[in-house]
């Protein structure tokens, strides 16, 4: 049994959810069917309970400059009301999570990791706080955080009395501001997980099953068998994040997965370039310019199944007979109608592979007939 539950727990039991151990919490990984809940994302909205997430405020007269400092990615330059994804890293330049971090105010940002990883970008993040004037704050036990996405997300939000509704439906991607929703003081953020439109709310844990329910109430006024509007769990979330081609971290990224062989080679080469522009350094910073100078042992690609055999992480790839890496995360594609997969491979083998000679072994030994196809695999409209 998971030790910690989210303070809307209660409203998945009332569900019916069925609930799986994720980071240490106890999340509703389906309510009742995970294809119908994927496909609502795709065609309606999915409303999904995130609170497991962490939140990490940073405030300070020299916030921007320690967050340069702490993390890859510039975050000094970020306008208020905007976001930026990054990756923290240690000094050998192993990446300990992948994160976004919001700009609330001049002095002030939201650092949001992931479950699993919270309490170790929370430590890492103090103690490179050292130095600076700036306060770290674990902002994870009091917060909530849920999620609407897919193409009637606005609509979903506006359904509750959204004040005001102007400011919300006028965000860009990876932008936030500070509204009513559902009779709820949130931080809204047109962020997600899912490759659809949608906006993730951040709210007080008293009052998120206020917010639940009035997200929920929309279902019966809003959803049709065409566009349906509904909860919805990890599984979908996992599914529709590999559509997108998005990693997660403990599959795509590790500390045994460089920021390169994970397909960020172009985050870190900027992030490094503006630091070095402006006389600032990273943490990792020399361990990571060393690695832009060398081509990566592996690489991050994307294999579609030429039957509907399942592709699985931990399968392995073969270019002919020879194992040349791993699948990372896969799935059957909701979407698609076929497998789909991320998988890390030995570099010296991408030109076997990309002339078609792959496969993937699964765990029984049995072949699965599969093509290298591009990321993402899903793109909305």
């Amino acid at each position: 049994m998971s030790e910690r539950q989210t303070a809307l727990h209660g409203a998945h039991q009332e569900l019916g959810a069925r609930f799986t151990d994720f980071g240490g919490w106890s999340m509703p990984v389906r309510y009742e069917s995970d294809t119908a809940e994927h496909h609502a994302v795709r065609r309606g909205a999915g409303i999904f309970d995130l609170s497991h997430m962490g939140e990490v405020e940073v405030t300070g007269p020299q916030a921007g400059a320690f967050l340069d400092h702490a993390l890859v990615g510039v975050l000094s330059t970020i306008g208020v009301g905007r976001a930026k994804y990054s990756v923290i890293v240690d000094e050998h330049a192993r990446v300990l999570d992948d994160l976004i971090t919001y700009r609330l105010a001049e002095d002030r940002y939201l650092v949001v990791p992931n479950a699993g990883n919270q309490e170790t970008v929370v430590a890492a993040l103090q103690d490179r706080a050292q130095g600076f004037d700036v306060r770290v704050t674990d902002r994870g036990p009091e917060t909530s955080l849920v999620a609407v996405q897919g193409p009637r997300a606005l609509e979903v939000l506006e359904a509750t009395g959204l004040a005001p509704a102007a400011d919300v439906s006028a965000l860009k991607y990876y932008a936030c501001t500070t509204a009513r929703c559902g009779g709820v003081d949130v931080l809204v953020a047109r962020t997600g997980y899912t490759g659809e439109d949608g906006f993730e709310l951040y709210c007080a844990n008293e009052a998120a099953r206020t917010l639940w329910d009035a997200l929920l109430a929309t279902a019966g006024e809003l959803g049709t068998p065409e566009a349906p509007v509904t909860a919805a769990g990890l599984a979908a979330r996992d599914s529709l994040r590999l559509e997108a081609g998005m990693p997660l971290y403990g599959h795509e990224l590790s500390t045994g997965i460089t920021p390169v062989e994970a397909g960020l080679g172009k985050l870190v080469e900027i992030a490094l370039r503006k630091k070095d522009e402006a006389g600032t350094r990273t943490v990792g910073h020399d361990a990571l310019a060393a690695m832009l100078q060398e081509a990566p042992a592996r690489t991050l690609i994307g294999l579609e199944g030429v039957g509907r055999k399942p592709v699985r992480a931990g399968y392995t790839v073969l270019a002919g007979d020879r194992p040349v890496g791993e699948v990372t995360s896969g799935l059957p594609s909701p979407t698609l109608g076929k497998p789909v997969a991320m998988a890390l491979v030995a570099t010296d083998a991408l030109e076997e592979i990309a002339a078609g000679n792959v496969s993937i072994q699964d765990a029984r030994g049995r072949g699965v007939e599969v093509v290298q196809t591009g990321m993402p695999f899903y793109k909305r409209g």
